[in-house]
Order: structure tokens, then C-alpha cells, then sequence
């Protein structure tokens, strides 16, 4: 059950976003810019007040993002912890992956899904062309 609401969220996420780069017919980007879905899984042997503590004790506040990265959104995933969705750089990908091992582990594990702006290209074929916006 767990797997299939990961992967609905997922889905939700990716088809809700759009980006202003152009889409042209050879699937060419202007930039290089992606998206990154990061599922930061709470520790639950931990309560919320030491999972705090060491996000703040390690710097995360301070360090994530990186610069150059931007966040989307942040839900909070009850029974998982939190989902991030920034939009970076591809040159980025490391910088946001060394922010997250210096200042969120011991608190979090975390798990990287990169992903690409799909909406424009859906956007076309669906009869319902209103977007959820928040």
C-alpha cells in the first residue's frame, strides 16, 4: 500500500509542475535544468524535537538549498516524513546530494528521483486544460 501512494504522489507531482522552458519537437532543452523529488524518510526512533535538533546542530537550514537551486514544494508525507521537489541545474546534482549527506543524515535517509516537465507535452492531448494550482 505504502508503494503505490509513493508512486501516486510521484506521479502527481511531476504532471502537476510546469516549467516556461519551450518544448520544440526534437525534445531538445533550452537549458539544462531538471527536477528532483527528494524523499527525506524520518528516523521514527526519533521523535520530531531530536530530528530538529539535528537538522539545526548540522546546518541544514543554513545549507539546503545549495545556491542556484530552487524549491517547488515541501509536503509533509504523513508515515514517511517529507518529499522536496527542487528545480536545478543538472551541474547542481552534486552540490544538493553534499548538502544532504553533511547536514540531514542521522535524521533522515533519503532517497533521489530526478525527473523531467512532462505537463507541456500532456497539456496538449488532454480535453480538461485546467491546472491545479495551489
Amino acid at each position: 500500500m505504502k508503494y503505490p501512494l509513493l508512486f501516486a504522489l510521484f506521479l502527481l507531482q511531476i504532471i502537476g509542475y510546469s516549467q516556461s522552458a519551450d518544448v520544440n519537437g526534437t525534445s531538445e532543452k533550452v537549458d539544462d535544468k531538471l527536477l528532483l523529488t527528494i524523499f527525506l524518510k524520518h528516523d521514527q526512533s526519533m521523535n520530531l524535537n531530536e530530528i530538529e535538533k539535528i537538522r539545526t546542530d548540522q546546518g541544514f537550514y543554513e545549507n539546503f538549498p545549495p545556491e542556484g537551486v530552487s524549491v517547488v514544494n515541501w509536503f509533509v508525507v504523513m508515515g514517511i516524513g517529507q518529499m522536496v521537489v527542487l528545480e536545478l541545474p543538472a551541474s547542481k546534482l552534486a552540490a544538493v546530494n553534499l548538502a544532504i549527506e553533511r547536514t540531514a543524515w542521522k535524521a533522515f535517509k533519503s532517497e533521489f528521483y530526478p525527473t523531467y516537465d512532462l505537463y507541456p507535452i500532456m497539456e496538449k492531448k488532454l480535453k480538461n486544460k485546467l491546472k491545479v494550482t495551489y
